[in-house]
């Protein structure tokens, strides 16, 4: 089941809502247990699990195909929290151990800083986990009203793929979801415009310069987002990329990419470097020469290449039921439509060098924010 809210809908003041609220799904629902959901579960063999981004919270389950229609039953439980006071007190603690964890990767912390730049006061600058100042003024009686604004049938897509019997599955949605209060549920969309920002701060943690670069791309509904794959994909994709060639083979950095990230009606650009202190500065010139270069340098190699590559990681995508269960949830919870592999194969063999230059036209590979982590002097 995936719910179509996640940091982007949280005011600034409940940041880490949507994540937190996911963790109390798990602590007991409304007719279980924590110990008895999790019982539940392991009588069919069930392994389930969620995750929370910026514009989705997402609840699923693996099982035998006997057992899809009970598997989505506990699924849809969970879904109904019961949401107690010592419950959310007690994970309270496991968020903020949660975060502490994370502020100790370096590179973690460097993503969370450019997107906190690139997107200024726009909630997608947000951190999904929160932060200890948000986390520890969170009241119970906040989550419960943000839940009951955000989780409702019309905010929620259920996705199922394997060998399942799609008329019952689509009964037993209908049954489990009855009594669900049903309300519209809008997002609010803010205007963005990235500002410039080049930062640097050191971290005693880090033992390596980390660096992480950010300019404007295609939304996930724009059909030029194939486009953006593609180029992502020969400037900073896997071996043989204009990065791997200028900076990890002749062995100045130890990781360089770039990937493509498209939101709902906002997309980015995101590049990482990962190298020694002392190489910071020549690494970062280099990816700036290779992002400078890439419109006027492609060729047909390049697009030959790359093309395979990505329509191959988009079909490997989709061989398991878990990942075109997933597939299908993110498809229809973000553009409200769904395409099949093969359309999506097929925008991939159709694109042309020219589609990648005019695609780098509306959005050159020009990083307008970034930031870096060194280790101490």
């Amino acid at each position: 089941m995936f719910v179509r809210t996640g940091t982007r809908d949280e005011p600034r003041e409940l940041m880490g809502v949507s994540h937190f609220l996911e963790h109390m799904m798990f602590k007991g629902s409304q007719t279980r247990r924590a110990d008895e959901v999790n019982e539940a579960f392991d009588r069919i063999g069930a392994r389930n699990n969620a995750f929370t981004s910026h514009e989705l919270t997402a609840y699923h389950a693996h099982t035998v195909p006997e057992h899809t229609l009970d598997a989505l039953g506990l699924v849809a439980d969970l879904l109904r929290p019961a949401l107690r006071q010592e419950d959310f007190d007690q994970e309270r603690g496991v968020i903020l151990e949660e975060i502490a964890m994370y502020e100790d990767n370096p590179f973690w912390t460097i993503y969370e800083r450019v997107q906190e730049a690139y997107f200024g006061d726009h909630p997608l600058g947000f951190r999904v986990l929160g932060t200890p100042e948000s986390i520890q003024a969170l009241q119970c009686e906040s989550m419960r009203k943000y839940f009951d604004e955000r989780y409702a049938p019309s905010n929620t897509v259920v996705a199922a793929a394997g060998n399942i019997d799609f008329d019952a599955l689509v009964r037993r949605a209908d049954m489990e979801s009855a009594l669900w209060k049903s309300r519209g549920v809008a997002r609010t969309y803010r205007p963005h415009t990235p500002r410039d920002s080049k930062f640097t701060f050191s971290d005693k943690r880090a033992t390596r310069a980390y660096m992480m670069f950010a300019w404007p791309g295609p939304d996930q509904a724009d059909q030029r987002r194939y486009a953006a794959a593609m180029c992502a994909y020969i400037l900073g994709g896997q071996d043989g990329s204009r990065l791997y060639w200028s900076l990890i083979e002749p062995g100045i950095a130890v990781h360089a990419t770039t990937e493509h990230q498209g939101h709902d009606r906002v997309g980015q650009v995101i590049g990482a470097v990962v190298c020694a202190g002392d190489d910071a500065e020549r690494a970062s010139d280099i990816f700036m020469k290779e992002c400078a270069a890439l419109r006027d340098s492609l060729t047909d190699a390049d697009l030959m290449r790359a093309r395979s590559m990505v329509a191959t990681a988009v079909a490997l995508a989709g061989e398991s039921p878990s990942g075109r269960m997933r597939r299908l949830g993110m498809k229809l919870s973000t553009t409200g439509e769904y395409r099949s592999l093969e359309d999506e194969l097929r925008n991939i063999q159709a694109l042309t060098l020219k589609d990648l230059r005019e695609y780098l036209d509306a959005f050159p590979a020009v990083p307008i924010v970034s930031g870096s982590v060194l280790p101490p002097k």
